[in-house]
């Protein structure tokens, strides 16, 4: 396989991991395309990055350090989302948070994150834990699931309700959420894409967001098929079958950035 080929097949998860990061689908391409062109200048680095997934992302990880990416789109007036998102950048988006990322987004082996980020594995497992303990203290929030399948809209009550959040409905349709949206205020979206009367939870959001501001978190077994860069991505994608930390990570990234976007 090709160099371009294998990371090709990795660009997608790259840019789901740079977006969390960043907050913003344009700030994390721009931190992605600065990788590839420092790749390009410099062979050693080009051949690392086809070395494997952590070499690409350790690759990704010196250009995220040095910061020096102008993320910004000058040609127009940034939203409330990403305007969040680029003042969170001009202090740099905390260690703890990024090894979160790193383990439970992109499910990264603690050894493996260590090697991203040029730190010791011990020194990562503290600031995975320093990290969660961070998000437990997150303000609780109420949550609205649309799921059409019971026993993950079961399970991600539970992990909800763990989390200190409130249920304020679950919906298997869009009708549903609609619904539920009329009579109680959301202060947080959990989407399915595929609902169980072939109705889809991307317009569920629509409708949602037609009356009232919340951020949302999508939920699909096929991200690669909103990841190709073609069209406003989800800001906040779950893969299916998902790790409860890497929900708990999407939904603390959500309420950390306050976003009524979904998409960016």
């Amino acid at each position: 396989m090709s160099l371009g080929a294998k990371v090709a097949n990795q660009l997608p998860y790259l840019r789901r991991y740079a977006r969390a990061l960043t907050g913003s689908q344009s700030a994390g391409d721009s931190f992605v395309r600065a990788t590839l062109e420092a790749a390009l200048a410099d062979d050693a680095l080009r051949g690392l990055i086809g070395e494997g997934r952590p070499q690409l992302y350790h690759a990704f990880n010196r250009v995220w350090s040095t910061a020096y990416v102008d993320t910004v789109d000058r040609s127009r007036a940034l939203g409330q989302h990403e305007a969040a998102a680029q003042e969170r950048l001009a202090a740099m988006t905390p260690a703890n948070r990024q090894a979160l990322l790193l383990t439970t987004l992109e499910d990264f082996s603690v050894d493996d994150t260590a090697y991203i980020m040029d730190r010791e594995p011990d020194e990562v497992a503290n600031l995975v834990q320093d990290a969660i303990a961070e998000i437990d203290r997150e303000s609780a929030t109420s949550v609205l699931i649309i799921e059409d399948e019971p026993l993950i809209s079961m399970q991600l009550e539970d992990l909800v309700r763990s989390l200190g959040h409130d249920v304020c409905g679950m919906a298997a349709t869009r009708t549903q959420a609609v619904d539920i949206v009329s009579r109680e205020k959301p202060g947080l979206v959990l989407a399915d894409i595929q609902l169980a009367d072939g109705s889809s939870g991307l317009d569920a959001v629509e409708d949602i967001l037609r009356m009232c501001s919340v951020p949302v978190i999508f939920i699909t077994a096929y991200p690669e098929r909103l990841l190709t860069g073609d069209r406003p991505e989800p800001t906040y994608l779950v893969t299916k079958p998902f790790q409860e930390q890497t929900v708990r990570t999407a939904i603390s990234q959500a309420l950390f950035f306050g976003s009524s976007r979904p998409f960016d």
